[in-house]
């Protein structure tokens, strides 16, 4: 049985510009329930955290300003939607979406949110749809509550996780690992624990190439006992905000190869969906339910 975060606010009604990358949240758990891969009972709607979860990656004079929607105009910017208390909140159930997939993780050995994988939002501030950065509030609560020693976040959106970057800049116990192209935003990049900036272009064989000569080598040398698996479909060749050339195909192939691992090695992973922006909404919904395809395959 899968566990899904998912809450009816993800969807959060936006003003008309800004919807369509609103719209995968929900149009995929429907598909996931359409075609079998997921029940109802598989989803859960996270409630509001407890903030102290939150003030454990994020600053409190941020966290103030965004519960009191009273960011400076130049910070609003930055996040990219119209700032509101709806917003705010999606955000802070998202963030508990992850807290939740976590402990799931732990019990079943992988879960999901339908949303999440907001890897820009930085200690201080959010930027580029980024509010809250729910993988790193999620590595936080499993080392404050002894439930992981040591992780490792595996961030294959096409853009570099900088939010994620900075917040783990000193933490030993955090490997962060980004794959991502580059000439994408970020243009100035942080500095992960390991980088790897692909060109323009890179299709499937190459991608998968270096993310299988990569990924083992992480997990041989930082030994994680728990995963965060960023796993964005916006290196496909289709996306508008991309510059990679990965097929449906190929993107199915990398979750396929990162959850076989997990699961061969035993280590607990949540999945996050992060990005998606190809002009076909269709193809956005097909590779995001690859991810949840491939894990009720190898893990049920």
């Amino acid at each position: 049985m899968l566990s899904i975060a998912f809450h009816p606010i993800y969807k959060h009604p936006l003003p008309e510009g800004h919807r369509f990358p609103m719209i995968k949240y929900e149009l995929l758990p429907e598909q996931l329930l359409h075609e079998g891969t997921a029940t109802k009972n598989d989803f859960y709607a996270p409630d509001m955290p407890d903030m102290q979860h939150i003030l454990a990656v994020h600053t409190k004079e941020y966290v103030d300003d965004l519960l009191n929607l009273t960011l400076n105009p130049r910070a609003a910017r930055k996040i990219g939607f119209p700032l509101s208390a709806e917003l705010v909140e999606r955000e802070l159930r998202i963030a508990q979406g992850t807290i939740w997939g976590c402990g799931q993780a732990l019990q079943k050995g992988i879960a999901f949110n339908i949303a999440g994988g907001t890897h820009h939002a930085y200690s201080t501030h959010g930027e580029a749809f980024c509010l809250l950065n729910d993988q790193a509030i999620g590595a936080q609560y499993l080392l404050k509550n002894n439930l992981a020693k040591r992780i490792l976040i595996v961030d294959l959106d096409v853009h570099q996780g900088n939010g994620t970057a900075e917040i783990f800049r000193n933490n030993e116990l955090v490997f962060t690992f980004s794959m991502h192209g580059k000439t994408n935003y970020p243009f100035r990049k942080e500095i992960s624990d390991l980088d790897v900036a692909l060109p323009d272009n890179t299709g499937d064989e190459e991608y998968l190439s270096i993310l299988k000569e990569t990924l083992p080598k992480l997990i041989e040398s930082h030994k994680p006992d728990f995963v965060f698996y960023l796993s964005g479909v916006d290196i496909l060749a289709s996306d508008k905000l991309g510059k990679l050339g990965c097929s449906v195909k190929g993107c199915k192939e990398r979750d396929k190869y990162v959850l076989s691992m997990c699961h061969t090695l035993g280590i607990p992973v949540q999945c996050s969906m992060g990005g998606g922006y190809s002009p076909d909404i269709k193809i956005i919904i097909e590779a995001h339910a690859n991810t949840y395809r491939a894990a009720k395959n190898i893990y049920f």
